[in-house]
């Protein structure tokens, strides 16, 4: 299973036990949970996708943060000719590295355990409608007495 997630406004896919480095997360401190609410497409198992309008709803990305590091320097040069015109300077970028711990996908995570302990019912249809819900269910009994 994984995901596509918006964090920071830049997009990332996601697996279960994941290690990224995201934008750095400011309010965020070492060993810290975060959730990801923009989730903008999940894949399950099966290579079933469904992609958000913009974003899946009740779907989210629960991560922790490891540790807030420095990538790699970037060395910026100017140099006009003749000029004797010359500007060297360097940056670090900051991220947050990040473990993603659970994909959940309408209250249910992907190891299997929902967060809210409701049970649902199989019989129930799509639309919501209690009479198609109740057709349905007359119809797989009078298939079953035949």
């Amino acid at each position: 299973m994984y995901a596509i997630v918006d964090i920071s406004d830049k997009q990332f896919k996601v697996r279960d036990g994941e290690t990224l480095y995201v934008p750095h997360q400011r309010e965020a401190e070492a060993d810290d949970l975060l959730t990801f609410e923009r989730v903008l497409l999940v894949s399950d198992e099966d290579g079933d996708v469904t992609v958000g309008t913009p974003t899946v709803e009740d779907a989210s990305v629960t991560a922790r943060v490891t540790e807030h590091v420095k990538g790699d320097k970037v060395i910026v040069f100017k140099k006009k000719r003749r000029k004797r015109y010359r500007k060297k300077k360097g940056h670090r970028q900051q991220y947050t590295q990040i473990r993603v711990e659970d994909l959940a996908v309408n209250g249910a995570s992907e190891n299997g355990a929902s967060e809210n302990a409701t049970p649902e019912s199989g019989n129930t249809s799509d639309s919501g409608n209690a009479a198609t819900a109740e057709a349905d269910s007359e119809a797989t009994d009078e298939a079953r007495s035949d």
